[in-house]
């Protein structure tokens, strides 16, 4: 293992966070040097009495297996300070010192929106955050979400589905997944995005990592876009992290019958910004992100960012009109059933054809 690597791995074990590493280097002058220091040295520069014993004494074996995870391609451990280290994350308090990362650095540079939400949302949430990242997927965004169950999931299907990139922050080791149910979308994440964690291989899924890594979702992202959340929610803590980085915060509405929707309300009541359709948040992130076209022409082939045309929506866009027309209409006129109706409708609205009315009802656009 390359002495530099093997020296942060030390220090990071040892729970050595950023601003303790800068003192340690102003005395000490560099990484490797800082991890071969005595006990002594180290309390005397002020470092505290366990951190100076983890650092003098590494787990050997805890090393190794570092080792033998790094052999793999597409494995990464990314230093605070590294040219690779996301200039995001930087810039927020508490930036992690380091970062394991599975799959491609790149896209931690990238223009990124994070999407997040209940972990048990109603049919409409899920659709609504899938539809949301593929469309934005499409136009050049990395969407980052937590690989939990629900909203999260969702998030990251949408943006696959698109051809698009997508990050999943854990809130455990890189070498687990969890939930287990998400194993396959995990492996899906790691080859098209990346999968990335402040915590050491081997950390099991402890419950207080998950509203500590919230921090770095929201952070790497320009803006945070909650679609469904109760009033005591993780995603309002998330959503509150991202207003005090200096991001944006975006939330859809819902009824006032749904409790999922109760969360997003008071986000709006808040200064959080109302969204109806990507292009909300498209007209808002665009001005922070001026190589978003350029991505996006990477990201996705080009013909995915062309509005979608196949014999289905023909025949839908055939039965629409500019009077408002409810869904059992449509269903009646078209043959296509409701949930195909439900997903159809939502992306006409998405690239703006469509408009959603009350009742139900939707209509032609212009």
């Amino acid at each position: 293992m390359d002495p530099s690597i093997r020296a942060r791995l030390t220090l990071a074990h040892a729970f050595v966070r950023v601003p303790e590493l800068e003192r340690l280097l102003l005395q000490f002058g560099d990484v490797e040097t800082v991890a071969e220091q005595k006990p002594g040295a180290l309390a005397a520069a002020g470092l505290a009495e366990e951190k100076c014993a983890a650092i003098a004494s590494p787990d050997a074996e805890r090393l190794a297996a570092c080792a033998e995870w790094l052999q793999q391609d597409s494995h990464h451990v990314v230093a605070h300070g590294d040219d690779d280290y996301p200039e995001m994350l930087e810039q927020i308090p508490g930036a992690p010192l380091l970062l394991y990362v599975n799959g491609d650095v790149d896209f931690l540079h990238l223009p990124s929106l994070a999407v997040i939400g209940s972990r048990n949302p109603t049919q409409g949430g899920s659709r609504n955050a899938l539809e949301f990242s593929r469309h934005l997927a499409q136009r050049g965004f990395v969407i980052v979400s937590g690989l939990a169950q629900g909203i999260d999931a969702a998030a990251h299907r949408g943006a696959l589905d698109a051809g698009g990139k997508t990050v999943a922050f854990l809130g455990h080791g890189i070498d687990r997944v969890y939930p287990a149910a998400n194993r396959d979308l995990a492996h899906a994440i790691a080859a098209s995005g990346a999968l990335v964690s402040e915590y050491p291989l081997g950390s099991p899924p402890e419950r207080w990592h998950f509203p500590e890594r919230n921090r770095l979702i929201s952070g790497l992202c320009l803006g945070t876009l909650v679609v469904e959340a109760a009033r005591r929610s993780g995603s309002l803590i998330t959503a509150r992290l991202a207003a005090e980085q200096g991001r944006e915060v975006f939330a859809l509405p819902g009824s006032i019958h749904n409790p999922l929707a109760r969360g997003c309300h008071a986000l709006i009541r808040q200064g959080a910004k109302l969204v109806e359709t990507a292009g909300d948040i498209l007209a808002e992130l665009a001005p922070l992100a001026g190589h978003m076209e350029q991505s996006a022409e990477r990201a996705v082939p080009e013909d995915a960012l062309r509005p979608v045309a196949d014999d289905d929506y023909a025949e839908l866009r055939r039965v629409l009109s500019h009077d408002p027309t409810t869904i059992n209409e449509l269903e009646s006129q078209s043959g296509l059933t409701i949930d195909q109706l439900s997903s159809m409708l939502l992306i006409l609205e998405l690239h703006g054809e469509v408009e959603s009315l009350s009742g139900g009802r939707y209509a032609l656009s212009g």
